[in-house]
C-alpha cells in the first residue's frame, strides 16, 4: 500500500487498489466500478433468463424425447432427474467457496457448461439417422394404386413407404445399429451438465451483488435480476410449442407425404432444434462475465482513502472488502451445532417436510402435464406446451408477485402469513379435487377397450375376430385408423380393410369387414388414418384449463408467504444455512425421485406399447385414460393432502410461538425499530427470531418464484 503523500497531479497515475492477482488498478478506474456493477447486473439477468429458458424447454420436450428414443416414461423421469443430480454435485462446493473464487469467471464457466450440455443432448439426432415411425405392412395392387391392408400375404409383402424412408435405406438401417437404443444417454449426460453449469449462477451472482451494492439497493437489484429471469421459462415453453409442431427431420423429408399429424402419439417434433438455440443463448450469456473483475469497490460508500491531505470528491471510491478467512476445521466444528439448532426448531422441521411434499407434487405435475392433456383431451403436445407457456406460467408468476406485494403492503406478521398461506393452499386443494369431474371416456380401441362389431363382451387381448381372421395381422403394430362406427382399430389390417384411395394423410381405407357390422352395407364401410376423436373430451378441456388456471394462481398467491415463513422462524445467523438445507431436501427427496415414480406408475396404465425397429417395446401408444387420470391426479391429490395437514400443524406451531399480544411480539417490534439505525453486522446478534427488516422482506419474497420456475 502507499506510504507517502500523493499530489493531485499524481492521483491519475497511482494505484489505489489491487485485484486478486496482485495487479494494480488505477485510481481513475474506481469510477468505472459503478458501471461495471450495472454490467454485471445485466449479464446476470441474462444468465438467469438463459437457464430458465433452457430448463423450461427441456421440460416441454419430455414427450418428444420419449417417442424419438422409444423409451418409457420412467426413463424420461431419470433423464429429468439427472439435472438435479448434476446441480447437487457442485452446489454445496460452490456455495462454500463463495467469494474465495473469481465469481464472474466461475459463472462464465457455468454458462459454458450449460451450453455444452445443450449441444451434447443434440448429438443423437445426427447419429440416429431419420426417424421412421411405426406403420403397417400393406400390399400394392398391380392393376391400380390401391393398397390392401388385409391380405393373407400381408406378412410377407413389401412394406408401404412414405417420405420418411426409402427401400434402400430400410435395408441398410435395419437392426445394424442396436446402440441407437442407448443414445438417450447423450441427453441424460447433457442434462447432467446443465445441472452442473447452473449451480454457480444463483449463489455466486446474488452474493456478488450483495457484496458490492448499497444495502438499500441490494434487494432491488436482486429482485430485478430474478424478475428478468422469469421471462425465460415463458419463452422456453413457447419455443417448445413451436418445435413440437415441426417434424423432427425438417428440411430432409417431404412433410406433405407424412401420414401422421401432431396429435398422433407417434409424432416427434424437432426437439433438437430448440436445444441448439438454448446452447447458443447460454454461450452468449457467458461472454460478459469474462471481462468483469474479481471484486469492486462498495457502491456509494464515501470513505476517506489513505491519501495525505488530498480531498477526494468521488463517491464511488472505497477500499476493497477484505476477503473472509475461514478455516476448514472451524467450519466443520460449527456445522453440526448449527444443523442441530435448525432441526431442533419444530417450525423449521415441519417446514422442511412440507417443502419436500410440495416439490414432489410440483415436479410430478410439471413433468407429465403435457402428456396428461394429450391423452385426456385430444390436445396435441404442441398446443399443450403453448397453453402452459402463455396462460399457466404467467398467471403463476403474477400470483407470486401479488403474494409478495400483499406481505409488504399490509406488513404481515409471521402468524398472519401462516394463516394466509394455509387458507390459500386448502382452497386450492379443494378446487384441485374438481379435476376428477373433468372426466373423459376411454378411447374405444377394438380388442383393447372395446369389442369388435358383432361381439357383446370384450375378452382380454381379443385382438383377433372373425372379420379379420384371414388377414394375417401382426399383433405388435400400431398404425391406428378410425372406422365409420366410431371405433379405433390398431391398424387397417385389424379393421379388415381390403382397398384404399388417396395417399399420405388423405388415405382412406375401403371395404373394411370389421366396420361393416354397425349397420353399414357391404362394401360401403371405410376407415381413415388416425384415432377417433372424442368430442366430449374436447368440450371438457376449456373447463379443465380454466380450473387449472385458478388453482395455479391461488397456489402461487400463498407460495411467497410460505417461503417467507422460513426466514422469519430461524435465527438471523442461520438463514443462509436454512436456505441450503431447504433446497437440498427439496431437490434430493422431491425433484429427483418424483419424475421417476410418477413415470413408473403412469407406465402401468399403458394399453399398447410401440415396437422398436430391432424388436422390444418402445414408448406407449395408447393409455387407459381413466386409469391414467386416477394415477396422475391421485398422486398429486395425495401429496397435497399431506401438505394441507402440515400447513395446519405449521400454523398452530407459529401461533403458539409468535403470539400477537405476547412479550415476544413486543420485543420483535422494538428490535425492528432499533435495527433501522444499526449496521447489518450488528443485526445478526440482536434481532430476535421472527424479526425482519424491510429491506430483507423486499428481497426474499422473490426467492420462491425462482424455485418454481428454475
Amino acid at each position: 500500500m502507499m506510504d507517502r503523500p500523493i499530489t493531485g497531479g499524481q492521483l491519475k497515475d497511482k494505484s489505489l487498489f489491487q485485484d486478486s492477482d496482485g495487479t494494480a488498478v488505477p485510481a481513475k478506474s474506481i469510477c468505472h466500478s459503478c458501471s461495471k456493477l450495472k454490467i454485471f447486473l445485466g449479464a446476470l439477468a441474462f444468465s438467469f433468463f438463459a437457464k430458465g429458458f433452457s430448463g423450461s424447454y427441456m421440460k416441454s420436450m419430455s414427450s418428444q424425447i420419449e417417442r424419438r428414443f422409444e423409451i418409457s416414461s420412467s426413463i424420461v423421469g431419470i433423464i429429468d432427474g439427472s439435472f438435479e443430480i448434476g446441480n447437487l454435485m457442485v452446489m454445496v462446493l460452490v456455495s462454500y467457496l463463495g467469494p474465495r473464487v473469481h465469481r464472474p469467471k466461475v459463472i462464465a464457466v457455468g454458462c459454458l457448461i450449460m451450453s455444452l450440455g445443450a449441444f451434447l443432448s443434440v448429438m443423437p439426432q445426427f447419429l440416429m439417422g431419420r426417424y421412421n415411425y411405426e406403420r403397417i405392412t400393406v400390399t400394392v395392387d398391380n392393376i391400380s394404386t390401391s393398397v390392401s391392408a388385409c391380405s393373407p400375404a400381408a406378412s410377407g409383402a413389401h412394406p408401404f413407404t412414405d417420405a420418411t424412408e426409402t427401400p434402400s435405406a430400410m435395408k441398410t438401417f435395419g437392426c445394424e445399429k442396436t446402440t441407437n437404443s442407448y443414445l438417450w444417454l447423450f441427453v441424460l449426460m447433457g442434462n447432467l451438465l446443465r445441472g452442473i453449469g447452473e449451480a454457480p449462477v444463483m449463489p455466486l451472482g446474488v452474493s456478488y451483488i450483495d457484496d458490492f451494492s448499497k444495502e438499500e439497493n441490494s434487494a432491488f437489484y436482486i429482485g430485478l435480476v430474478r424478475s428478468s429471469g422469469m421471462f425465460g421459462p415463458t419463452l422456453g415453453f413457447l419455443l417448445g410449442s413451436f418445435c413440437a409442431s415441426i417434424w423432427v427431420d425438417i428440411g430432409v423429408v417431404d412433410i406433405d407425404a407424412i401420414s401422421i399429424n401432431p396429435k398422433d402419439t407417434r409424432w416427434v417434433g424437432a426437439w433438437w432444434l430448440g436445444l441448439l438455440i438454448c446452447g447458443a443463448v447460454n454461450f452468449i450469456a457467458s461472454l460478459p462475465f469474462w471481462f468483469l473483475p474479481y471484486s469492486l469497490p462498495k457502491e456509494g460508500e464515501n470513505e476517506n482513502l489513505k491519501i495525505s491531505h488530498l480531498p477526494v470528491q468521488d463517491d464511488c471510491k472505497v477500499d476493497p472488502p477484505a476477503q473472509p478467512q475461514l478455516k476448514f476445521s472451524e467450519a466443520v466444528k460449527d456445522f453440526f451445532p448449527a444443523l442441530k439448532k435448525l432441526f431442533g426448531n419444530p417450525i423449521f422441521l415441519v417446514y422442511i417436510f412440507l417443502t419436500i411434499l410440495q416439490y414432489n407434487s410440483l415436479v410430478g405435475l410439471i413433468t407429465y402435464e403435457t402428456k396428461f392433456m394429450e391423452q385426456q383431451f385430444n390436445v396435441s403436445v404442441a398446443r399443450a406446451i403453448f397453453l402452459i407457456g402463455v396462460i399457466l406460467l404467467p398467471i403463476t408468476i403474477l400470483g407470486m408477485f401479488l403474494g409478495g406485494f400483499l406481505i409488504k403492503k399490509f406488513k404481515l406478521h409471521i402468524t398472519e402469513m401462516a394463516k394466509f398461506a394455509c387458507i390459500t393452499f386448502i382452497v386450492a386443494y379443494l378446487l384441485n379435487l374438481l379435476y376428477f369431474t373433468c372426466s373423459c371416456e376411454v378411447l374405444q380401441v377394438a380388442g383393447l377397450t372395446a369389442p369388435y362389431s358383432g361381439l357383446k363382451h370384450l375378452s382380454k387381448n381379443s385382438f383377433m375376430a372373425s372379420c379379420n381372421a384371414d388377414c394375417s395381422c401382426k399383433l405388435d403394430q400400431w398404425d391406428p385408423v378410425c372406422g365409420d362406427n366410431g371405433i379405433t382399430y390398431m391398424t387397417a389390417c385389424f379393421a379388415g380393410c381390403k382397398s384404399s384411395t388417396g395417399t399420405g394423410k388423405n388415405m382412406v381405407f375401403r371395404n373394411c369387414s370389421c366396420v361393416e357390422g354397425q349397420g353399414h352395407g357391404l362394401g360401403n364401410s371405410s376407415a381413415v388414418l388416425g384415432q377417433c376423436q372424442r368430442e366430449s373430451c374436447t368440450k371438457a378441456f376449456p373447463y379443465f384449463l380454466a380450473l387449472q388456471t385458478i388453482c395455479a394462481f391461488i397456489l402461487a398467491l400463498g407460495g411467497t408467504p410460505t417461503y417467507m415463513i422460513m426466514f422469519r422462524s430461524v435465527s438471523p445467523d442461520l438463514k443462509s444455512f436454512a436456505v441450503g438445507i431447504e433446497t437440498l431436501g427439496g431437490r434430493v427427496l422431491g425433484g429427483l425421485p418424483a419424475p421417476i415414480y410418477f413415470g413408473a406408475l403412469i407406465d402401468e396404465t399403458c394399453l399398447k406399447w410401440g415396437t422398436k425397429t430391432c424388436g422390444g417395446s418402445g414408448s406407449c401408444r395408447v393409455y387407459d385414460t381413466k386409469a391414467f387420470r386416477n394415477v396422475y391426479l391421485g398422486l398429486i391429490a395425495g401429496l397435497r393432502a399431506g401438505c394441507c395437514l402440515l400447513y395446519i400443524v405449521l400454523s398452530v406451531l407459529i401461533m403458539k410461538r409468535f403470539k400477537p399480544d405476547g412479550k415476544e411480539m413486543t420485543d420483535i417490534k422494538n428490535t425492528e425499530r432499533s435495527t433501522s439505525k444499526e449496521s447489518a453486522t450488528a443485526n445478526k446478534n440482536e434481532i430476535l427470531p421472527g424479526a425482519r427488516t424491510s429491506e430483507e422482506s423486499e428481497e426474499t419474497w422473490y426467492l420462491f418464484s425462482l424455485r418454481s420456475c428454475a
